[in-house]
C-alpha cells in the first residue's frame, strides 16, 4: 500500500514540478503578479510537506530553503529578479533528480548546497524569517496590530478523514500540526465514532476533529496542508469571522446558531431545547442530543470568534473535484477495445444486410450508432491540450538563449487545441529540433539585428490551430530566413540535386531534411553535426503527417506541421483492386472519378488524366502492386491533396467510407514503402492502410532515378 502511495507522490509531484516551471518563467515575463508568485509557493510548499509525509527527507529539507525564500517575497520583503529565477528553476531541476533517483543510490548533494548557497546570498540574514512555535496557543488571542488585524480571518474547519487513512502513509496530527503554524488554532477531537472494542480495528482512523483558526494566510494556504488528502477524507472550510469589526459590540453568534450551522444540530431540535428553559449546552448534553465534545466545541469557536471581533463573512463555494486519474495503461487498453468493437460492429451490419431481416438490420443500426459515440467518447478521454507540451519549450528558449548569448523570447498561441496523448508524446522530439534550429540557425546574435534595423530581441512563435480530422502545428521565427543559395550549393555538393536542375524553393528546402545535410560552418554544441531535421522528418512521417518549409531571407522561417487528430481510429475510404481491399486516409481525399479505357487511350502512354479541364497526374495502384487480376472496363480515380499538390490513385473499385481501426505491421513488413499499417474488415480479411504521401514520393524517386 505504500509502495503504491509513493508511486502516486512522484507522479503528483512531477505534476507539480511542470506547473512550477511554467510559473516561473510566466513570472519572468511579470515579476509582480502576486498570484504567480502564490503558485510558486504552494507548489513548492506541497512538494515538502507530502515529501516529508512519504519519507523523501532529502526533497523536503531542500525545498524548505527554496520556499522560504519566496515565502519572503510573497510578503513583500524580496522581489523577483533574474538570479532569483535562475537559481529556482535549477531547484526544481534538483528536485526532479531528488524524485527520480533511484532507491539505494547514493544523493550528490554538491548541486543542491551551491543552490543554497546562492540563494542566502539573496537574502540578507536579517529577514530571514522565524520558525514559530507549534505549540497549542491558550484561549485568549494575542495582541495584534492595525496591519495584522486587517488582514486576519477566522476559518472552521471539520477534518474528518477516511478510517483508512493511515494505510495510505498519512499521519492526520501532521496535518493538524501543519495548521497551527497557520496562525491561532484551536483543536477538538471528536470520538463519537469510535466502535465498541470487539468492532474496532486498530488500524483505521476512528476520530474526526473541529478546529477554528485565526490566520492571515488565506483559505489557499488551508487548502495547501490538505491538497494529497482531499479524495481522502470530508474536509469542511468555512469563513466564519474577517476584518472590519463593524460587530464589535454585537458580540458573537449563540451556541445553538453554531451547532444548527455545523449540522450538529436541527432548528427543531433547538426549540425544542429552548422550551425547557436551561442553560442551552446542559440541556442539550441531557437530552443526548449532542455529544460533550461538540458543545465545547461550539463554545470554544463563540469565545474564539469573540476574542478577535471580526465581520463576518461567506467564503466563495468550491466545486467539486470533477476529474479522477486514471493509468495511461487502461486507456490505451480501452481504445484497443473500442477498436475490435467497431471491427465486430462492422461484421454485424455486412450480415444484417446480406440477410435482409428488417428487424436484424434495425438493431445493426442502433449498435452502430452506439458503437459511433462510444468511439468518439473513448477518443475524446485521450484527447488533452496541446499547451503542456508547449509550456516545456519555454525553459528550452530560455536556457538556449542564454548559452548562445542571444535574446530570445517565445510566444504561443492555440494552447487549448487537443490532440491524442499518443500523439502529443511523439511530437516532443520533432519540436526540439526545430526549435533548436531556430533559434540557433534563425535567430541572429542582437547586435547583427540591430545592425539589420531589427529589434534586438528575436521571437520564436510556436502554435497550434485544428483544420479539418487534423492539426497544423506551425513554429515561426522572425529571424534571417533560410539562405536558399547555401542550400542549393550543398545539395549540389552532396549530390542531392543537378547543378542545371530547375528547381523550386519548395525542393530546395525540402534539402534541409536530407540526412547529414547541415550548412553550419563549424559544430557546437547545438548544431553543425548534421542530425536533426531528418530525425524531425521521419518522427513527421511515422505520424502519418506532413512537414512544409517557408522561408523570406531577412524576415524569417515557417515550418508547418499537419498531425491527425489520433493514431488509433481514422475515417477512410475503403477500395478494391482485384480480390484485395485498400484503405485510403478520408482526410486529403477530394474527389473520386471514372477512368475508362478510352480515357487511357487519349493519354498516349503518360498516366494523366483530364479532370474537367485540368490535368491530373495518377498512380495505377494494380501496376504497383503487381496485381494480374484482369483489369474492369471503368477503373476510378480517387483525387487527393498531397502537400498542396493533386494527384490520382487507380483502383477497380470504390467500395465506400469505412471506420479503420490501424494495426500496426509486423517487423517483417515494417519497412515497405507506402504501407503504414492494416485493418480487419467485417469479414475478417485484412486491407492495407495506403500512405499516400509516401507512394507518390517514391514514384517521384523512381521517375528521377529512370532520367
Amino acid at each position: 500500500m505504500m509502495e503504491q502511495a509513493i508511486a502516486t507522490y512522484r507522479e503528483e509531484a512531477g505534476e507539480l514540478l511542470a506547473e512550477l516551471e511554467t510559473s516561473l518563467l510566466d513570472l519572468e515575463e511579470t515579476p509582480d503578479d502576486n498570484d504567480l508568485i502564490n503558485r510558486v509557493f504552494r507548489a513548492m510548499h506541497t512538494i515538502k510537506g507530502s515529501g516529508a509525509m512519504f519519507g523523501f527527507d532529502e526533497i523536503a529539507g531542500f525545498t524548505h530553503e527554496v520556499e522560504t525564500v519566496f515565502d519572503m517575497v510573497r510578503n513583500g520583503k524580496m522581489t523577483v529578479t533574474k538570479p532569483l529565477l535562475d537559481l529556482t528553476l535549477k531547484s526544481r531541476d534538483h528536485i526532479f533528480y531528488l524524485l527520480n533517483i533511484p532507491t539505494g543510490e547514493e544523493v550528490d548533494r554538491s548541486e543542491g548546497d551551491e543552490i543554497i548557497a546562492g540563494l542566502r546570498q539573496l537574502v540578507p540574514k536579517s529577514d530571514l524569517p522565524q520558525k514559530g512555535s507549534s505549540d497549542v496557543p491558550a484561549i485568549d488571542l494575542p495582541n495584534l496590530s492595525g496591519d495584522d488585524l486587517a488582514n486576519e480571518c477566522t476559518w472552521r474547519i471539520r477534518f474528518r478523514p477516511i478510517p483508512s487513512i493511515l494505510m495510505c502513509g498519512t499521519n492526520p496530527i501532521s496535518l493538524i500540526n501543519e495548521l497551527r503554524e497557520l496562525g491561532t488554532a484551536h483543536v477538538v477531537a471528536q470520538f463519537e465514532d469510535i466502535p465498541t472494542l470487539d468492532e474496532l480495528v486498530p488500524e483505521n482512523c476512528h476520530i474526526y476533529w473541529d478546529i477554528i483558526l485565526t490566520t492571515t494566510r488565506g483559505e489557499d494556504a488551508i487548502k495547501d496542508v490538505f491538497i494529497f488528502v482531499e479524495d481522502d477524507c470530508e474536509l469542511k472550510i468555512e469563513l466564519i469571522d474577517s476584518s472590519g469589526l463593524i460587530d464589535r459590540e454585537q458580540g458573537y453568534k449563540k451556541l445553538g446558531d453554531i451547532l444548527v450551522e455545523r449540522g450538529d444540530l436541527s432548528p427543531v431540535e433547538m426549540q425544542k431545547v429552548l422550551m425547557l428553559q436551561k442553560r442551552f449546552g446542559e440541556l442539550l448534553v441531557e437530552q443526548g442530543i449532542v455529544s460533550p465534545e461538540k458543545v465545547q466545541s461550539a463554545l470554544i469557536e463563540q469565545q474564539h470568534v469573540k476574542s478577535v471581533r471580526k465581520e463576518r463573512s461567506e467564503a466563495p463555494p468550491q466545486e467539486a473535484a470533477a476529474s479522477i486519474r486514471v493509468p495511461a495503461e487502461r486507456l490505451d487498453q480501452l481504445i484497443n477495445l473500442v477498436g475490435e468493437m467497431v471491427t465486430v460492429q462492422a461484421h454485424l451490419s455486412q450480415v444484417s444486410m446480406a440477410g435482409g431481416d428488417s428487424t436484424f438490420i434495425a438493431i445493426s443500426e442502433e449498435v452502430e450508432r452506439l458503437t459511433n459515440e462510444l468511439r468518439d467518447t473513448a477518443l475524446n478521454i485521450r484527447m488533452l491540450p496541446i499547451g503542456s507540451t508547449f509550456s516545456k519549450f519555454k525553459r528550452l528558449v530560455r536556457d538556449l538563449s542564454n548559452e548562445l548569448g542571444k535574446e530570445i523570447e517565445m510566444e504561443t498561441f492555440g494552447a487549448e487545441t487537443e490532440l491524442d496523448k499518443t500523439v502529443i508524446e511523439k511530437l516532443n522530439d520533432p519540436l526540439v529540433h526545430i526549435i533548436r534550429n531556430s533559434i540557433d540557425h534563425g535567430i541572429e546574435m542582437p547586435e547583427t539585428r540591430r545592425a539589420a534595423g531589427k529589434p534586438s530581441t528575436g521571437i520564436v512563435y510556436l502554435g497550434a490551430e485544428h483544420s479539418g480530422d487534423s492539426v497544423l502545428i506551425t513554429i515561426r521565427d522572425n529571424g534571417a530566413g533560410l539562405d536558399r543559395d547555401a542550400i542549393r550549393a550543398k545539395a549540389i555538393e552532396r549530390g542531392l540535386l543537378s547543378a542545371t536542375a530547375e528547381v523550386s524553393d519548395r525542393e530546395i528546402y525540402a534539402q534541409i531534411f536530407a540526412p547529414g545535410f547541415s550548412t553550419a560552418a563549424k559544430v557546437t554544441s547545438v548544431s553543425g553535426r548534421g542530425v536533426g531535421m531528418d530525425v524531425v522528418k521521419r518522427g513527421i512521417e511515422g505520424l502519418r503527417g506532413s512537414i512544409s518549409v517557408d522561408s523570406v531571407r531577412g524576415t524569417g522561417t515557417t515550418i508547418t506541421l499537419k498531425i491527425p487528430l489520433t493514431l488509433a481510429i481514422i475515417d477512410s475510404l475503403l477500395v478494391k483492386i482485384g480480390k484485395d481491399h485498400f484503405v485510403l486516409p478520408l482526410a486529403a481525399i477530394e474527389e473520386c472519378v471514372e477512368l475508362t479505357r478510352e480515357d487511357i487511350k487519349n493519354s498516349h502512354g503518360r498516366n494523366l488524366a483530364n479532370v474537367r479541364g485540368a490535368i491530373i497526374p495518377y498512380i495505377p495502384l494494380r501496376q504497383h502492386f503487381c496485381i494480374k487480376d484482369a483489369r474492369p472496363e471503368i477503373e476510378q480515380i480517387v483525387i487527393a491533396d498531397i502537400h498542396g499538390t493533386k494527384v490520382g490513385f487507380v483502383v477497380d473499385h470504390v467500395v465506400g467510407e469505412h471506420q479503420t481501426v490501424i494495426k500496426s505491421l509486423g517487423k517483417m513488413y515494417r519497412d515497405v514503402k507506402g504501407v503504414s499499417g492494416a485493418t480487419i474488415l467485417g469479414d475478417g480479411t485484412v486491407a492495407l492502410i495506403l500512405d499516400m504521401g509516401v507512394l507518390l514520393q517514391s514514384i517521384e524517386q523512381l521517375e528521377h532515378s529512370e532520367v
